[in-house]
């Protein structure tokens, strides 16, 4: 009684969805059709497709979204409808298995088999058509296998001994056996050779065989008509690139294979009728497939609403230009014959005879006498039909042309765009144009109705100059007027010269620091820098660049560059390196500094003695110089040089009741020998008063009229030397006057 309840349930589980709403039970329909939903995806673990008997292998259904079914999961077992369950189940039993979720069509079929056999083939699973296929040869857990060997048809696969796995490349959908051979030992002992089943891949179909759909089966003759070819890729290969073919009675259409399913045919024709397909293939040219053939008839419609017109429109003419007669129809397919007329005139101007809607007749230099009314006529074999009448007259000529530049600013740089613009304001079109630079051609062009014609330049410096433009419509060519044009240039890096008397500059001498631009619209100014400090600037007006002149000093010494602009961006020389030797080209003065020392020694004593009185005097006076040589006297005395230090004069500007007049001053020098601790020094200095300061300064005219003070060099006596040693110390001496340095020092009026 149990079991009947159970079988009970099981039927109405069957027939009732969860709800408890009768479900509609799918059949197993034997092949998808196109256009419906995606199928199911039925997956195996563990992924083979054979298994030992006992063992249990895990179905699973889902969707393309790998997402778990939300509703319960029709199953099929050998096509017939099995249960309803989860979309995972566990099955021990063979069988094809299918299922089918909510929003999806039926799965494909999977074969598992459970086998009671001790040696067993298994391929993986899924299997798409082009894949690489994995066999696996095994035996049972109590036998060991070895000396596996596998077999396609009957014949043994290469490099297929002993290996656990093999891989078959590219497989497909055909009836291709496979099997395997090992050597089994029993309980270590017994040795047997057994072969597997003969097992057939369940291969899946990686996409389905197309279909051709047309847009029409009898399309009109001269329309357009579009070929797709339509197929599905399998969900669990929904990258697979494939490309598709066209073919018309054994002619392929197009440019061939593309990846594009449709195929667009501006217009059919009656020849165009007959058998068409299409095929589809993977990019890799594994697998391809080939759809049913149809059938297309194409129909042809009589032409309608035959209409003339006249180029230039409107029918205005001058002698010598080119007529157009165009002959159009609003409807009619197949092959037109058209043909032009004019009043008073037998024999047609013209015919033609091809497959389009409208055609030209070009009526070359027309005259006077071509001037009247024209007709056309359009015939495909259902009878001629005419057009209205068309009333051809003369034309004006064109006026004198404008020229205007468009540029993207006012004033043209290189690299600009300019555009010519030429315009008549009165003329009938077509009018050609054509542009000119100092009377060269520059191009040409045509202008079928107002607004004038243009011609584009990029700009490079050439371009600077007269241009000009002309216009003519057949009845004579007029002039513009001509318009210049200066381009402008910005500058180029500058390069950076340095001219100098001499391979290797000294102190003293004059150097020339050149900077030019070797293009560039000028004026063009031009910066000169010492350690990126300004030393001046000089503007050129024209070529050869600019200069700027040092008298060297030892400061000199360092990099220099230049800068050159003008207007349109600066640019920057290279820095080049300069070195000023410290030593003056004139030596003279140290020589004579050196004989004049000599001579100085012989009355040092007289001098030394003088010196002293005189400083001895100043000290005593009112409004000498304190000790430390600091100014005692009051702001409107004047002030003496200090003597606090051997070698130095303080140049001090005291503040005057009113300015001193400027005298002109001898040069001081001081000799100098920091070398020879035995020598003090030497000090010469003088000055050449003037009635100015005298006046200011009465003191100093009463006391010191001619003031002349004279430091002679003085040694250092040694109570010991020896005529030798003192001969040495004198060698000494002479070589130690070349040491010696002539230092001028100018003084202010008012800092004495």
């Amino acid at each position: 009684m149990p079991m009947l309840l159970w079988l009970l349930l099981l039927i109405l589980s069957e027939q009732m969805d969860y709800n408890g709403t009768r479900a509609s039970v799918p059949k197993a329909p034997r092949r998808e059709q196109s256009g419906v939903a995606p199928k199911a995806v039925l997956l195996l673990d563990p992924p083979w497709s054979t298994a030992f008997k006992g063992e249990k292998v895990t179905l699973t259904c889902r969707g393309i979204s790998h997402s778990p079914a939300r509703r319960d999961t029709f199953w099929y077992r050998d096509e017939k409808f099995w249960k309803i369950q989860h979309n995972v189940i566990q099955i021990r039993e063979s069988g094809n298995y299918q299922c089918k979720i909510r929003g999806y069509s039926l799965s494909d079929a999977v074969h598992v088999e459970f086998s009671h056999d001790s040696l067993i083939l298994q391929a993986s699973h899924p299997v798409f058509e082009g894949d690489n296929v994995t066999l696996r040869c095994q035996g049972k857990e109590n036998e060991n296998a070895r000396e596996k060997v596998y077999y396609k048809d009957g014949k043994q696969l290469p490099n297929s001994y002993n290996l656990d796995f093999i891989t078959v490349n590219s497989v497909s959908r055909d009836n291709s056996k496979y099997h395997c051979t090992a050597t089994c030992t029993i309980l270590s002992i017994v040795s047997i050779k057994r072969n597997s089943k003969r097992l057939n891949i369940q291969v899946q179909e990686l996409f389905l065989h197309p279909v051709l759909r047309v847009s029409s089966s009898t399309p009109i003759e001269g329309s357009p008509m579009t070929l797709i070819c339509e197929t599905q890729l399998s969900p669990q290969r929904p990258k697979v690139q494939l490309q598709f073919s066209f073919f018309r009675d054994s002619q392929t259409l197009g440019s061939g294979w593309s990846t594009s399913p449709e195929l667009q045919i501006p217009a059919m024709w009656t020849e165009d009728s007959g058998s068409y397909w299409c095929e589809t293939e993977t990019v890799t040219h594994n697998i391809k497939k080939r759809s049913l053939t149809s059938q297309i008839r194409v129909q042809r419609v009589p032409v309608s609403n035959v209409n003339l017109e006249i180029q230039p429109t409107g029918g205005q003419l001058i002698e010598g230009e080119n007529m157009v007669l165009i002959c159009s129809v609003a409807q009619g397919s197949g092959t037109v014959t058209f043909s032009w007329h004019k009043e008073g005139r037998v024999r047609s101007l013209g015919r033609k005879t091809q497959r389009s809607l409208l055609a030209e007749l070009h009526v070359l230099m027309v005259k006077e006498s071509d001037a009247g009314r024209y007709y056309c006529a359009a015939d495909n074999v259902h009878g001629p039909i005419l057009s209205r009448w068309i009333q051809v007259t003369v034309r004006i000529p064109v006026s004198h042309p404008i020229l205007t530049f468009r540029a993207p600013r006012v004033q043209a740089l290189v690299g600009d765009l300019l555009e010519l613009h030429c315009e008549s304001l009165r003329g009938s079109p077509p009018i050609l144009y054509r542009f000119y630079h100092e009377d060269v051609t520059l191009g040409n062009s045509s202008a079928t109705s107002g607004g004038g014609a243009s011609f584009n330049l990029s700009l490079t410096a050439e371009h600077s100059g007269n241009y000009s433009c002309d216009a003519d419509n057949g009845l004579g060519a007029q002039h513009s007027h001509g318009v210049s044009l200066r381009v402008t240039v910005p500058v180029s890096r500058p390069i950076l010269t340095l001219r100098a008397p001499g391979a290797q500059a000294v102190v003293g001498d004059l150097l020339e620091l050149h900077c030019e631009s070797l293009r560039g619209s000028f004026p063009i100014l031009y910066w000169f820098y010492h350690e990126d400090d300004t030393l001046g600037k000089s503007s050129a007006h024209s070529g050869g660049g600019a200069s700027f002149n040092l008298s060297l000093t030892t400061e000199h010494s360092g990099n220099y560059s230049c800068e050159a602009d003008n207007g349109l961006g600066a640019q920057r020389s290279e820095v080049v390196t300069f070195s000023v030797t410290g030593t003056s080209r004139n030596r003279t003065g140290l020589t004579t500094a050196g004989v004049t020392g000599l001579v100085l020694s012989i009355l040092s004593l007289a001098a030394a003695a003088a010196a002293l009185l005189h400083y001895a005097r100043a000290q005593r006076k009112p409004g000498g110089l304190s000790a430390t040589g600091t100014s005692s006297h009051s702001p409107s005395e004047c002030q003496e040089p200090s003597s606090s230090g051997p070698s130095r004069i303080d140049l001090q500007e005291p503040t005057h009741s009113k300015p001193l007049a400027p005298v002109e001053l001898e040069p001081m020098y001081s000799n100098v020998n920091p070398g020879d601790s035995n020598l003090i020094y030497s000090h010469i200095w003088s000055i050449q008063h003037t009635k100015e300061n005298s006046a200011n300064c009465p003191t100093m005219h009463q006391e010191h009229k001619e003031l002349t003070v004279l430091y002679s060099e003085l040694k250092k006596k040694y109570p010991d030397d020896s005529a030798g040693e003192a001969r040495s110390r004198g060698r000494a001496h002479e070589d130690d006057e070349e040491n010696y340095e002539n230092m001028p020092h100018a003084l202010l009026a008012s800092d004495h």
